[in-house]
């Protein structure tokens, strides 16, 4: 099937002076259409010949160095009130003698158009070609409850029912981006057949540029990256990484975002799945590569702990940026970027960002504030993450049920993270002031009624120093114990270890702290002195190689 397909570009826009040749994203707007024109024959071989028909000189010599024929449009199909069938007809007819032929097929496509995507184009065609529609047109379906005019000027409903939006009938907008039409169906007078047909395009690829605000949303759907997120979410090595990965998902809005989690990571799998974020259940390194190869991100942030060379080195064959988060293995110096705000800075890398200045808090944690400090010890908090791998909960679940003879004025205050398996033994013991919380969906409001917390040293304790929160850190395993952050100098007391740790020494130590509030309001004073708010700026700029802080990379 032989196909023309006609660009239309005039010189003259009123509301984007010269938009035709203005540069978005680094080239002319009349060359996206160009490109796309192009790549049918180019890459796919479709039989295509692709002519612009412009008033315009400049325009004109823009689209000659691209390669595709220029159609001289005559002044009087270049005014303001003169549609595009006569100009189309003209452009074909044009081309029709040029080349000694005549077309099956003819393709509107407009300069206005940038986000429109090959492939949108190529399924159209084969639509098209695979039916007996005279004609299709791109379209977005927007269902939405109108209104009209009638003949008497009063205001009437174009529906029958409200109803929600999804549950609306079908409502296509034409969004200009391609009209493909039988050659007979074109003439000075039209282009559209008898028998028509709607193809539906995504939301992002529909935007026809006619005013500053359709540019500037063009502009930011070029800039789009498609993320995906390596993360892993299961009891043995907590939630931490998964929720770090939810908190930056979040924060990029407009990207593509996509997750992929290893096999055995049920609990993490189902946390993404609930937050209505794609995911991708990983079986092994080579079904992990196959992945790359068939989604193609733009950026892989991996936030799976220590990379090994040869991971790193498969995964540098198939995207071009690769951001590493608590890396400190074989592979980190593979990537373009590591992130290990949990640590002090450790062997000197070109890429290394370390130190709390990188934690990524919640926002919620930004939202709330801390409450006046109180003499007296009133509320402790006891929280050990997600999934507890060491059972942490329990320990301090029957450690603090004896604590409570001595100390019968103080609450205890457990929050149970959703993946921790021995929920049904921890229950609330009101003889004990002893409170169980389940399922917290604001943690942080939680935290700021507290006078003193115990928890594991993972990112919890970034989130009660944000909250002014004294806290006595016990770790889950020799890894976290390296997280520095944790000490004395940012207002905490390490006690190590939790398995090395005896229940005496526990004891001892919540008892001191609830009963020395000089020692509480110094350890509050250090905390509230560090600021998190822009932990995540940071990060992000790094994931989309768009950092131009100029601060150290290292925060001891």
């Amino acid at each position: 099937m032989k196909t023309l397909i006609v660009i239309p570009a005039r010189g003259g826009s009123k509301r984007i002076p010269r938009k035709n040749v203005r540069i978005m994203c680094g080239k002319p707007l009349i060359s996206y259409s160009i490109e796309n024109a192009k790549a049918l024959r180019e890459e796919l071989n479709f039989d295509v010949d692709v002519a612009v028909s412009t008033d315009d000189e400049e325009l004109g010599s823009i689209v000659e160095k691209r390669g595709v024929d220029v159609i001289a449009r005559p002044a009087e199909l270049a005014t303001d009130n003169v549609t595009l069938d006569p100009v189309i007809y003209h452009a074909l007819c044009r081309m029709e003698e040029k080349k000694g032929c005549r077309y099956d097929t003819v393709i509107t496509m407009q300069a206005t158009s940038p986000t429109l995507k090959m492939t949108t184009i190529r399924d159209a065609i084969l639509y098209f070609e695979e039916h007996e529609y005279d004609t299709v047109l791109s379209a977005t379906n927007k269902p939405h409850l109108s209104w009209g005019v009638n003949p008497e000027g009063e205001f009437v409903k174009n529906y029958e029912k409200r109803l929600n939006s999804q549950q609306l009938p079908p409502n296509y907008l034409e969004t200009g981006g391609f009209l493909i039409t039988r050659r007979e169906c074109v003439s000075e007078t039209g282009r559209i057949g008898e028998k028509v047909s709607i193809f539906e395009i995504p939301e992002d690829e529909a935007v026809d540029i006619d005013t500053y605000s359709d540019w500037v949303l063009c502009e930011n759907i070029l800039r789009r990256k498609k993320i995906m997120f390596r993360t892993v979410g299961k009891r043995s090595v907590g939630m931490g990484h998964v929720y770090r990965c939810l908190t930056l998902a979040y924060k990029l809005t407009g990207h593509d975002v996509v997750f992929a989690a290893s096999a055995d990571s049920d609990i993490g799998i189902e946390k993404i799945a609930e937050s209505n974020f794609r995911v991708i259940r990983i079986e092994d390194e080579d079904h992990f590569e196959r992945v790359l190869m068939e989604e193609a991100p733009d950026i892989l942030v991996n936030d799976i702990l220590d990379t090994t060379s040869e991971y790193m080195k498969m995964a540098t064959r198939h995207v071009k940026r690769i951001v590493n988060f608590e890396d400190v293995g074989s592979g980190a110096k593979y990537a373009d970027a590591v992130i290990n705000a949990l640590y002090e800075k450790g062997e000197k890398l070109h890429n290394e960002y370390y130190g709390s200045r990188y934690f990524c808090i919640r926002d919620e944690f930004l939202e709330e504030h801390p409450k006046e400090f109180s003499e007296k010890a009133e509320n402790v908090l006891v929280i050990f993450g997600g999934a507890d791998p060491s059972d942490l909960t329990g320990r301090l679940y029957d450690i603090c049920r004896r604590l409570h003879p001595e100390h019968p004025d103080v609450k205890f205050h457990f929050l149970l993270g959703f993946a921790y398996p021995y929920a049904a033994t921890i229950i609330t013991s009101e003889e004990d002031n002893v409170f169980v919380h389940k399922d917290v969906k604001r943690v942080s409001a939680y935290m700021s009624r507290m006078d003193l917390a115990i928890t594991s040293q993972g990112r919890t304790v970034y989130e009660l120093a944000s909250m002014g929160v004294p806290a006595i850190v016990l770790a889950q395993n020799e890894r976290e114990a390296r997280h520095v952050f944790a000490g004395i100098q940012n207002g905490f007391i390490n006690l190590g270890i939790g398995s090395e740790t005896d229940d005496e020494t526990i004891i001892s130590t919540i008892g001191w702290l609830l009963s020395t509030p000089n020692v509480r309001r110094e350890m509050r004073k250090l905390q509230l002195q560090k600021d998190f708010s822009r932990g995540h700026e940071r990060v992000i700029k790094l994931i989309l190689d768009d950092n131009d802080d100029d601060d150290e990379k290292t925060d001891s």
